[in-house]
């Protein structure tokens, strides 16, 4: 049978299957369980009423609890056994061995660059695009060439910025566009500006912008009593701020004094941090247009009469937009800044079909694959899949209650 087939097929059975349970499940209740007939015809109405929705989301659950909660509890338990020894329960020993792995470390530190880069950058991009495009006849045109990317694969997307990365032996012709636009760098004033000065004034903007952060943070701690752990959770963000402020200002003065090898081809995926931001931009590349859909609903449902007021007030553009805009879309930011965390922290595909981890990108995702498929080391292979689950859990969870309180 052709695939094709086979998928329509597929299709009929899965639509009648679940047309025939919610109408077989349906009749058995209302005409064999609980009947509205004889002297409790009301009581089993309401029965009837308070059981059917289980009806309908008894299927879900039983998915959702075979193929997540299922492996949930399996991967926790492989986490604390060792298959070498035929699974023998040694509790938290994998665990140990991968704190004690530089590899891990590795992927936690270029996992939390992402979680930092990524979000932030595709955001503000999609709401510069978002906020540009709507000022223009032709928006439409341009929204859909930027969001043209999500329709990619990961997979695709790492092929085609690895022929952008493309590097030639010197003396042949480049046919990556980067290498291309880099031999035309000779160690003039040209490269001196947008190789070393401008990566180092938006490092050091970086740094500045965390710090104030944690300056934020901070404050509060001095002027209100607050609970224990929500000045633990105060504490913990500023001194994870100050700690990328650091890196940042390090990663400044390294781009200042580290000789650069103009004139020359140069393979990107291989310089230590510069190839992590490299592999960044694929995946900024493809959330620009997901953010950029998202914040144009939302700012075209800004109140007329909010911009109205601000004009006649006096406002300039820029103000119209930081000041009366931007506070009133905050949530549809925030919503969007922790959909697109959500899956920088599940990072794999770019990572794995651009440089496999090598040349110090791994990544969590990619290290757990290593860890499972190639070492065949199913202990700590699951004890990472668990960190990423603990890192992923409560935004998720953070995204749910959000979403309750709007509800409400």
């Amino acid at each position: 049978m052709s695939p094709a087939l086979l998928g329509l097929v597929t299709i009929a059975i899965g639509v009648s299957g679940c047309l025939g349970y919610f109408y077989l499940s349906n009749l058995f209740l209302d005409k064999v369980l609980f009947p509205p007939v004889g002297p409790n015809a009301g009581r089993n109405i309401n029965r009837a009423n308070m059981i059917r929705p289980w009806l309908f989301l008894g299927p879900a659950i039983l998915a959702l609890g075979l193929y997540l909660g299922y492996p949930v509890i399996e991967t926790l338990r492989l986490s604390l056994t060792d298959r070498t020894q035929d699974e023998a329960f040694v509790g938290l020993a994998n665990y140990s061995q991968m704190f004690a792995e530089p590899k891990f470390w590795e992927a936690m530190r270029n996992n939390m660059l992402w979680l930092i880069v990524v979000p932030a950058a595709s955001t503000a991009f999609g709401l510069l695009a978002a906020q540009l495009t709507d000022r223009i006849k032709w928006g439409n045109i341009a929204k859909s060439l930027i969001f043209m990317p999500m329709a990619i694969s990961f997979v695709g997307a790492s092929v085609i910025f690895k022929l952008v990365y493309d590097a030639r032996p010197a003396g042949n012709e480049q046919i990556g566009i980067l290498n291309a636009v880099w031999l035309q760098f000779e160690g003039g004033i040209g490269s001196f500006l947008i190789l070393k000065l401008m990566p180092a004034v938006l490092l050091v903007s970086f740094a500045a912008i965390v710090a104030y952060v944690a300056y934020l943070l901070l404050r509060p701690l001095f002027e209100s009593a607050g609970t224990v752990l929500i000045k633990a959770l105060r504490v913990f963000g500023a001194a994870l701020g100050l700690w990328f402020a650091y890196t940042a200002l390090s990663n400044a003065v390294t781009v200042f004094v580290t000789e650069l090898e103009y004139g020359a081809p140069q393979t990107w995926l291989t310089l230590p941090f510069y190839n992590n931001f490299f592999l960044m931009v694929v995946l900024i590349w493809i959330q620009t247009g997901f953010a950029m859909v998202i914040l144009s609903a939302a700012l075209r449902g800004i109140p007329e009469e909010t911009i109205e007021a601000a004009i006649l007030d006096g406002a300039n553009p820029f103000q119209i937009f930081f000041k009366i805009k931007v506070p009133q879309i905050m949530p549809t930011i925030v919503v969007v800044w922790t959909t697109i965390t959500l899956v920088v922290l599940k990072v794999f595909d770019i990572v794995f079909a651009m440089t496999n981890g090598q040349w110090e990108t791994q990544v969590l995702a990619n290290y757990m694959y290593d860890k499972l498929f190639r070492a065949n080391d199913w202990g700590v292979g699951s004890a990472s899949a668990i960190i990423i689950m603990l890192l992923v859990s409560p935004i998720l969870i953070w995204n749910v209650v959000q979403a309750r309180k709007e509800l409400r």
